[in-house]
This record gives C-alpha cells, sequence and structure tokens, in this order.
C-alpha cells in the first residue's frame, strides 16, 4: 500500500525563494513527532495529523492524546435572530412573525364587526349583547400587542431625532386608536370608527417587516464567526510535563505544543520545530508558509504537518485576530449608520403628514368648524401613513433575494442590496476570488525538449504526496494524458524537495534549495525560461535524474477563465476594477496585466485591507468590496457593499452584505444587474405610494370641500388598501429579470 505523505517542498515564502525555506513537513515531520510525543519512523505521521481542530493531552501525561475540536459559535439563525441597529433593533424575525398572525386572527373580526365595512360593503354583521365591544376590545389588543414594535421603534426613533417608517405608523396608529375610542364613547360626537383600519395598518406592517426580515437574514454573525478560529484548550509545557489549559488562562510567556492539525490559540514565536502554517484564513494566501525557530506565528493559523514549540507573545485582545475583530466591529458600526431608501420616503411622509395635520386643524378652526377640523385632521394623520409603503421596499427585496438566490446570490443586508447600482469601483481580492486559490502548472520547458517525459517523471515523483503543489503536478499530468510511471521509495526532503526511484533511477523535484544542496547549476539553457517565470511571481521547481537537470516546471495560482469575462464586463458598464493581494507586487503586477485591471494594491499586510478600502473611498468612490477571508472581513465590514464568496470563512461571510454561493467572479455582474433593477422597481412603487398620499391627504384635509369633493376617512382607506395591491403586481415584474452571469458578460 502506498503511503500518502503531506511535505512543503514547494511552499516557500516568496516567489523568490521558492525552495530556500520549503519542505519542513517531509523528513521533519517523524522527527518533531518523535521529539514531542514518542518514537516515530522518519517521514510518519504523529497520530490524527490530518485530523481539524486542536490535539490535547490529559494533564497528567504527556504521552496521551485525544482529539478535540473547537467549539464553533454560530450565529443566531433567521428565526431567533435579534437586531441590533436600525429600525428593528432589538427585534427578532420570529417576533415579527409570531406577533403577524396573531394580530391577523385577532384582525378578521375587527374588520367584520365594523359598522364601516359593514356599510362599504352592503351588509351588517349580527347584533348580540357584548358585539358591539368587539371591535375596540380587540382592535386594542392589536394596537397594544401588533402595534408595540412601532411604538417601541418610535420612542428610539424620536431620541435619535431620525424620523422613519416607525414614527409615521405609530403616528398613524395611535391617532386611529384615540380617534377610534372617542367614537365608541360618543365622546364630542365624532365619526372616526378606525378599528378596522387600525387592525389592517398593523397587520399589514407587521407582514412588511416580517418579509423583510427573512429575506434579509442576518449580517450579525462575524465576531463569532472570528471567535471560532480559536480553540477553546491549549496544551501548555511546565517543568512536570504537559497540561491542558483554557485558552483564557494563557499568559505571555507560557510556552506551549502545537500540534500538527491544530490551531494556534495565541500569537507567539516558534522556540522548536518547524511546520507548515496555513495562514489563509488570517493573510489570505493561496499556500502554506513555511515556520521556523524565530518566526512570528498568529493566533486562529493552522500547523498543517509538523509539531512545534511555541513561545506566547500575545493573549486575548491583544492578538492580532481580536485586532480584526476590532476592525470588524467598527466597520459595521460604521455602515450601520446608512439609512434606506424606504426610511427617507416615510421620514418625507412623516413631515409632510404633521404639516399638513397641523394646516388642517387650523384651517377649518379659523372657520369656526371645530368638530370638521378634527375629522378633516384625524383623517389626514391615519391616511398619510399607506399600506403600500409598508410593502413596497419589503416586496421588492423578498422578490430579489428569492431570484438572487437562484443565481446563488445570498442577499444580507437591503443596503447593500441598494447602493450596489451606484458602486463606482470593484475591489477583488486575488487569492481565491480572481484565481483558483491553489497551485497549478502553468509552463513546463525541458533540455532535450520532450516536456511530457519531465512533466511525467515528476508526477511520478509526486504521486505518493498528498500536498497541493504536488497535486498540481500530478493533475497536470493527467490533464495532458500522460501516462506516469509507478515510483517507490518515496523521500521528503525537508526543506528542498523529494524524490523517487522510477525504473531503477533515482529522480528529484525540488527548487533553489535542492540545487545549492546538490551543487547543481540549473543549465544555461533553462535560465531565460525560468527567469521569465520568476519574475511574474511563478514558483519554479526543477526536475533532475541523479545530479542532472532535466527541465524545469512553473507553478502559479491559477486564474479564473471567469475572472477575464467579469472584469471586462463591469468596466463596459463604467465600473472600474481594482485588485488587493498580500503577494509580491509582481506577482500582482502579472495577473493585473493578464486581467486588464485598472488598479493594483499589492504587498498589502492583513490589516491594512481595511484602509485600502477607507482610501478609495477618502477619493469620494463608492467602494464593493469581494473576498474570502478573514483578514477581508474588515474590509468588507468597511465597504460600501461587502460581498463574500461562499466558499470562504465564516467570518468573511458573516461580515459582507452580499455572499456569491459559488467561486464565479462574474456573479458580481449580476448583482449590479439585480440592484439597478430592485432599485427601479423600488422607486416605482414608492412613487405610486407616496404619491397617493400627495393627492389624497390634500383632499382628505377638505382643500376642495367648497366643490362639494371631500374624501371621507373610509373612501380614504380603502384607496390605501387597494394600492397595496398596485405595488404587489408591480413588484412580481422582477420575477422576469434574467441574472445567469453567463448572460451578462
Amino acid at each position: 500500500m502506498k503511503q500518502h505523505q503531506q511535505h512543503d517542498h514547494h511552499h516557500p515564502q516568496d516567489p523568490e525563494t521558492l525552495h530556500a525555506e520549503a519542505s519542513a513537513g517531509h523528513g521533519e515531520q517523524g522527527h518533531a513527532a518523535g521529539h514531542e510525543s514518542g518514537s516515530h519512523e522518519p517521514g510518519s505521521h504523529e497520530s490524527g495529523s490530518h485530523e481539524p481542530g486542536s490535539l490535547k493531552t490529559a494533564p497528567d501525561t504527556a504521552t496521551t492524546t485525544a482529539h478535540t475540536h473547537p467549539t464553533h459559535h454560530h450565529a443566531p439563525d433567521d428565526d431567533h435572530q435579534v437586531h441590533q441597529h436600525g429600525e428593528h433593533a432589538g427585534h427578532s424575525t420570529a417576533m415579527f412573525r409570531s406577533r403577524f398572525w396573531l394580530t391577523l386572527m385577532l384582525s378578521v373580526p375587527v374588520v367584520f364587526f365594523s359598522p364601516m365595512v359593514g356599510h362599504l360593503l352592503g351588509f351588517r354583521a349580527p347584533e348580540f349583547p357584548g358585539s358591539s365591544w368587539i371591535t375596540p376590545i380587540l382592535g386594542t389588543v392589536i394596537f397594544l400587542y401588533g402595534g408595540a414594535p412601532f411604538l417601541k421603534g418610535r420612542a428610539q426613533e424620536l431620541r435619535d431625532r431620525r424620523p422613519g417608517m416607525m414614527l409615521l405608523i405609530s403616528m398613524a396608529i395611535t391617532v386611529a386608536f384615540l380617534a377610534s375610542w372617542a367614537t365608541t364613547l360618543g365622546l364630542g360626537g365624532f365619526d372616526l370608527d378606525f378599528w378596522w383600519e387600525l387592525a389592517l395598518l398593523v397587520t399589514i406592517m407587521l407582514l412588511g417587516h416580517w418579509i423583510e426580515m427573512r429575506a434579509l437574514g442576518s449580517a450579525r454573525g462575524a465576531l463569532d464567526a472570528l471567535a471560532a478560529l480559536l480553540p477553546d484548550e491549549a496544551e501548555r509545557l511546565t517543568d512536570q510535563g504537559t497540561e491542558t489549559v483554557p485558552t483564557s488562562a494563557l499568559r505571555a510567556g507560557d510556552l506551549l505544543l502545537v500540534r500538527s492539525g491544530s490551531r494556534m490559540p495565541a500569537d507567539g514565536v516558534i522556540t522548536d520545530g518547524r511546520a507548515e502554517f496555513d495562514e489563509s484564513m488570517i493573510p489570505g494566501e493561496s499556500r502554506a508558509v513555511l515556520k521556523s525557530p524565530g518566526d512570528q506565528v498568529v493566533a486562529g493559523t493552522v500547523a498543517t504537518d509538523n509539531s512545534v514549540r511555541v513561545r506566547v507573545t500575545a493573549v486575548g485582545g491583544d492578538t492580532a485576530l481580536a485586532g480584526i475583530e476590532r476592525l470588524v466591529a467598527e466597520a459595521q458600526a460604521s455602515s450601520s449608520r446608512t439609512q434606506a431608501l424606504a426610511d427617507r420616503a416615510a421620514a418625507f411622509l412623516f413631515y409632510f403628514a404633521t404639516g399638513a395635520g397641523l394646516l388642517t386643524f387650523l384651517v377649518w378652526a379659523l372657520l369656526g368648524n371645530i368638530p370638521e377640523a378634527v375629522t378633516r385632521t384625524v383623517t389626514v394623520l391615519v391616511i398619510a401613513c399607506p399600506h403600500a409603503l409598508g410593502l413596497a421596499i419589503p416586496l421588492v427585496i423578498a422578490i430579489s433575494t428569492e431570484r438572487a438566490a437562484r443565481a446563488g446570490i445570498l442577499i444580507k443586508n437591503r443596503i447593500a442590496l441598494e447602493k450596489m447600482r451606484t458602486v463606482d469601483v470593484v475591489l477583488f481580492d486575488k487569492t481565491g476570488t480572481l484565481t483558483q486559490g491553489e497551485p497549478a502548472v502553468r509552463e513546463t520547458a525541458a533540455i532535450d525538449g520532450d516536456v511530457d517525459r519531465m512533466l511525467a517523471l515528476a508526477a511520478a515523483v509526486e504521486a505518493d504526496s498528498e500536498h497541493p503543489v504536488a497535486r498540481a503536478i500530478v493533475r497536470a499530468a493527467r490533464e495532458r494524458g500522460l501516462t506516469v510511471p509507478a515510483a517507490h521509495d518515496f523521500e521528503a526532503l525537508t526543506g528542498r524537495g523529494a524524490r523517487a526511484v522510477v525504473d531503477g533511477v533515482e529522480y528529484r523535484v525540488g527548487g533553489p534549495a535542492l540545487l545549492a544542496e546538490l551543487d547543481v547549476a540549473a543549465p544555461e539553457e533553462l535560465r531565460k525560461a525560468t527567469e521569465a517565470w520568476s519574475s511574474r511571481g511563478a514558483a519554479v521547481l526543477h526536475v533532475l535524474r541523479d545530479r542532472t537537470v532535466l527541465g524545469a516546471l512553473s507553478l502559479e495560482d491559477g486564474i479564473r477563465p471567469e475572472s477575464r469575462q467579469a472584469v471586462s464586463a463591469l468596466q463596459a458598464r463604467g465600473i472600474t476594477v481594482a485588485m488587493i493581494t498580500g503577494d509580491a507586487r509582481q506577482v500582482a503586477e502579472a495577473v493585473a496585466s493578464e486581467l486588464g485591471i485598472d488598479e493594483v494594491f499589492a504587498e498589502v499586510l492583513p490589516a491594512d485591507k481595511d484602509g485600502k478600502v477607507a482610501e478609495l473611498q477618502a477619493r469620494g468612490l463608492r467602494v464593493a468590496m469581494v473576498g474570502d477571508g478573514v483578514n477581508d472581513s474588515p474590509a468588507l465590514a468597511r465597504a460600501d457593499v461587502g460581498i463574500a464568496i461562499g466558499a470562504g470563512t465564516d467570518a468573511a461571510v458573516e461580515s459582507a452584505g452580499v455572499v456569491l454561493a459559488g467561486n464565479d467572479p462574474r456573479a458580481v455582474l449580476s448583482l449590479v444587474e439585480l440592484s439597478r433593477a430592485s432599485y427601479r422597481k423600488m422607486w416605482q412603487n414608492l412613487v405610486w405610494a407616496t404619491g397617493y398620499n400627495l393627492l389624497s391627504v390634500p383632499l382628505a384635509a377638505g382643500v376642495l370641500a367648497f366643490a362639494g369633493v371631500v374624501l371621507s376617512p373610509a373612501a380614504g382607506a380603502v384607496l390605501m388598501s387597494l394600492s397595496t395591491i398596485v405595488v404587489a403586481l408591480n413588484a412580481q415584474l422582477l420575477r422576469r429579470l434574467r441574472l445567469d452571469p453567463a448572460s451578462l458578460v
């Protein structure tokens, strides 16, 4: 049986030193494992080295291991999600849902027993002792229970001095409630029975908010996702051996044993051992980074192949991961202050209705008709909040999110959907977004010209390895239809490469470190090709038979075929395309040149990506950020529109307002088209909803009373309900929108 091993000889820290410090895992793994937890054969794996999560030992022994996994802190689901910002602060989807259904049930008898409805529809509700109290009692329950979220929201908007939907709704239902009780009790002789209108208004508004919150979900789980990157426990080395302690108990200066497959519980410096660390969750690099004694390691990263000893330098809030958490929180707080389109319309209608109501009362009072002044004013204030406004935006959002979901796009934030149409620049993270996020053989060169034979031999040497680069070489050979010969005596050469015997001959695959060890120089005829590869940031591997160089391979993070189409299509729509990466500038420039990208930010440290977004915004540009790593989370939250690749990390997904289920960057085009179409539909619905008010409120106020034209309370309420049907039908037209990315390029 072939023994599969991980090795790291293909993973330099930068392209120029491809193999200078590579391959710690191959020969080092057995040594490190034996050093830490017993004797192992060279090249063998530690027990559980491929298992995720942290490995811990019992406090009283250093040799017995057990698998443990970090506890994942998931964000609450949609039904129980509590919103902390905006008009839904403190409210959950489940709350709106339960209040809607109960209010709907209570509204049925209120409408049925309403004298005004009976008069409009030409029927008379049955009368029996106490029947006249059905509408006021149930109406009061509806007002206090169903209307509670709006009354609470009104108080918050008043404190913030920022009137919006909640204040408009609460004004209408409060006036309707007071006027209806005055009519029920016979106070003032008014005929202002608005119990049925109060019930329908509360019911429809609850429905609208439930639809909206259910469609959007929540983007509040980013910090939970970041916290989940830390293991719950760590192995601390003491004079007595190894003890398992909670991560919270660690202190700077502690010496830790970090086993293969375990996450770093804190920031630190390696004191003993060498291992490749998967830092894709933090700096977003596509390849693991070799860490040796004296190198810094960061909390949340994973030791992929070997055990190392680490001296803790920072814990808790002082770690790099905690710094990213703070950036995410700050960025989310800054973006949450943006006011949505519907809220702006509601604010306008609030001021309009309030002004119209005061003017109506003053005019009729000056005319000496106080009863009519009260009747006209109450009618104006009640119908100032149309049902259509409560559903205009939620219906469009619900249909938009449904259409987007079918196209593999999850809309988590309605403001992100609205803003995407105004974006000036789309900033793509390179690794895993525009590129495949894993190495691929791009070019080959052979001394004798037989590149297929050379590639087949390289694949034979790497066949027993599970390393991403080794898999890339084997995959390239298979894609070319090559026959890969059998190999045996596979061995990883720590920091240099790998070797194996094929047909009785020893072959090696490695980079500059391997050539230096063998004191072999690459032939002159290869140098021109390999120097060109290196100049654009490609990793270069040489294939050797004994001490003779047969050829070379270039490995690069392959560009997604769809990326070229996405970039050109965005530019055709007048949107600038930028790219950000932690890679060396020559690597970034090579990718940007091939894709035709307008602006490049290269060699950007993880904590600085957020700053680059802010830099673009400081130029007056509206930015959409597309990324997939933890280090992208602050930038995603800071951007006007954060777009996460669904295959990325939980933290990136939770920080974004939009999530792409797949890895196709062309899906950004679908989002642009959806944003523009849905925004048009929102405006059409708002024009209808608010336009109706601009016409009906003056009529309800009695501006044409001299001509005998007066909008009665009953007629105003009916017309307001009919406007809801119009916006609902108009929103359905969004279903005709095509969002297939292939059809948009």
